[in-house]
């Protein structure tokens, strides 16, 4: 989704300018939007704002269940003497074992937090960093490695960078196709989605499969153009999003057998972000058409993976979908099944993240930073969620 975005409004956020000093800083502030529950050992989440590019303005809020006030902008407070706090776009975020990862992309870094405080432990420095998983003591970082261009001739093939998460270096790369975004790790094997998306229309159209052990290129699998997500189930199917070509291709959904590691379906439904519980995908999406020069309308869908087909058209059942501009994070809670859903409004103003029941009922809403997009569960315990 956020290739497309950067297509249209470039010429403006370039305008915004990237000085610290140009920027109104945004104060730390304390809001109470809902009853505290008690989720068993969940505390509640962290949300990373992307913010738009060249405006510094990533953000980070959390959402504290326990006692139902929704924490906005801590960074800042949490690391006075960070001279630009999280930095130019986030991208993705996690948390493991004790700490906190927030992919910044085009400030070429990964934070690193304290996950109980969000103090500032270090950083790893990843050239047009994009998704972060882990596995053992490593994380493994996709990235774009080139700058942020947009043009057929791209001519710098990106990476997944291998971190020791003890020392915070890099200690090794494996190159896979052109600009790569989020990646999976299953059964030894890292699998990764490669858009070309600076590239258009040469978009990449494949999925590189990783040896973990080796850490070398293995294979290729052909899926569509300019992919996005993944996310694998737990009856051997990993599912790709693909963004399409904004043309004539609209995005969709495929599926991957991992035994034989070849597509094995597809699903006919426009996919911006997806989140899988249990064994139903929820999608939200609004696809722009360059031919239409407009949003073709918004999706908010389940995808059953087991009969591997839309099984409900709109997960939202009480109307209030039509007050989302624009959808664009989803996340589902482990332990109650609330649905999140963020709202980017306009892309330059702040979002909003409206909680919804498993039911589709909105529970509550609450304004968040430019951009909302990424979630990270924070639990009482010290098992990685």
């Amino acid at each position: 989704m956020r290739i497309l975005k950067l297509t249209i409004i470039l010429a403006t956020i370039l305008s915004l300018g990237a000085c610290r000093e140009d920027q109104v800083v945004i104060l730390s502030e304390k809001v109470p939007v809902a009853p505290p529950e008690i989720q068993g050992g969940l505390v509640g989440f962290y949300l990373l704002n992307e913010g738009n590019m060249g405006s510094n303005k990533c953000t980070l809020d959390f959402m504290n269940l326990q006692t139902g006030v929704y924490h906005r902008n801590i960074y800042g407070e949490a690391n006075p003497d960070v001279p630009k706090e999280l930095g130019d776009v986030g991208n993705d975020i996690a948390i493991y074992g004790n700490r906190l990862y927030a992919v910044i992309n085009c400030s070429n870094k990964v934070e690193v937090m304290d996950k109980w405080t969000a103090k500032r432990i270090g950083q790893v420095d990843i050239p047009n960093c994009r998704y972060i998983r882990f596995d053992g003591d490593y994380a493994y970082v996709t990235s774009y490695a080139g700058p942020v261009l947009l043009t057929p001739n791209y001519d710098q093939i990106g990476y997944v960078a291998k971190v020791d998460t003890a020392t915070l270096q890099v200690v090794a790369r494996c190159e896979v196709g052109f600009q790569p975004d989020e990646l999976e790790i299953v059964n030894g094997r890292i699998y990764v989605a490669n858009s070309g998306g600076y590239m258009s229309p040469n978009y990449e159209t494949t999925v590189s499969v990783i040896d973990l052990e080796t850490f070398q290129e293995v294979k290729r699998i052909e899926v569509a153009v300019n992919l996005h997500h993944l996310s694998a189930d737990s009856h051997g199917l990993l599912w790709v999003s693909s963004r399409g070509d904004y043309e004539y291709t609209p995005s969709s959904l495929y599926c991957i057998d991992l035994a034989d590691e070849e597509v094995c379906g597809s699903v006919d439904v426009s996919v911006g972000n997806m989140c899988l519980s249990g064994d139903s995908l929820y999608i939200i999406a609004d696809d722009y058409s360059y031919l239409q020069n407009d949003w073709r309308g918004a999706v908010y869908s389940i995808v059953d993976v087991v009969e591997q087909q839309v099984v409900c058209n709109n997960f939202i059942k009480d109307g209030t979908e039509r007050d989302i501009k624009m959808p664009y994070g989803i996340s589902v809670n482990p332990v109650n099944g609330d649905i999140y859903v963020t709202n980017a409004t306009s892309f330059v103003d702040p979002g909003r993240v409206i909680c919804y029941s498993k039911q589709g009922i909105k529970k509550w809403e609450v304004r968040a930073g430019d951009i909302p997009a990424h979630f990270a569960y924070l639990w009482k315990d010290e098992k990685t969620k």
